[in-house]
């Protein structure tokens, strides 16, 4: 339990630089970002591949830490192949720590474990889809947030410490959007793969679950969301709005699930 204990503290200090580190003068994409930003990444890493140990855990705890992990890593490429995507630490990392605490809170909730000490290959593929795709869609629900934030600061000429730190408007959109594109394309893999495994197991392709039925909703609404936007140039809050909508969608049908099937039933 101590041990336990202590790997959960861990992880969740890790984080906590990342949230403080653009709040200094000056900041930018330097040393003590990049020292951060890493560390960030290895703390839920280390803790969510600790528990990779005999059969694969599916539990809600181990859901978040994964989550966690492949997030913080995707930003951290994100921050390497992007200027401005490093602005977006203050408002992702305290994010990410609310999640981690929720799987410090809930660790005891075990899912079902897998007789096999690790999935089949078609199972491992859709698994790293579906974090995948969670990951892309909570980078892209933080950079419309900022997006919001910087919008709602102009129109009220009022400027305030978050939103100096924060990515410009259209830095920002450009980012959600080039995100939501991403998002798209693995989250349309992930139905695939989906439908494979389904079909191996039960030889039906679709099978009408809460989790298929929010997942193919968030496709839809990213569909829409990137249609209109090139079609109309929906932008700004309207866009923001259905972003953190899709987000919503794919957080019930991921982590939501995990939560009724494994902390509320159990």
């Amino acid at each position: 339990m101590i041990p336990g204990f202590l790997l959960d503290l861990g992880a969740v200090l890790s984080l906590v630089p990342l949230a403080l580190v653009n709040g200094r003068p000056n900041a930018g994409r330097d040393g003590p970002f990049w020292v951060a930003a890493a560390l960030a990444v290895a703390g839920p890493a280390v803790h969510a591949a600790s528990q990779v140990v005999g059969p694969w855990n599916t539990g809600f705890a181990m859901a978040m830490w994964v989550a966690v992990a492949v997030s913080m890593a995707l930003f951290l490429l994100l921050a390497v192949v992007s200027r401005r995507a490093w602005r977006l630490a203050p408002l992702l990392a305290p994010y990410m720590i609310g999640l981690s605490l929720l799987a410090v809170v809930w660790r005891w909730a075990a899912g079902p474990r897998l007789t096999a000490p690790v999935p089949d290959a078609w199972v491992e593929l859709h698994i790293g889809v579906s974090v995948v795709t969670y990951g892309l869609l909570t980078l892209s629900a933080v950079a419309a947030l900022a997006a919001f934030l910087q919008e709602r600061a102009l129109k009220r000429k009022k400027r305030n410490a978050l939103t100096a730190i924060l990515p410009p408007v259209m830095d920002s959109e450009g980012l959600q959007v080039r995100l939501l594109v991403a998002t798209e394309v693995v989250l349309g893999l992930g139905l695939v793969t989906g439908m494979a495994v389904q079909y191996l197991e039960t030889a039906e392709l679709i099978q009408v679950s809460h989790k298929t039925t929010l997942s193919i909703l968030a496709f839809v609404v990213i569909g829409g969301l990137l249609l209109g936007q090139r079609l109309w140039g929906l932008r700004g809050r309207a866009a923001a709005r259905v972003v953190l909508v899709a987000y919503l969608l794919l957080t019930l049908a991921y982590p939501g699930v995990k939560f009724v099937t494994d902390v509320l039933l159990a």
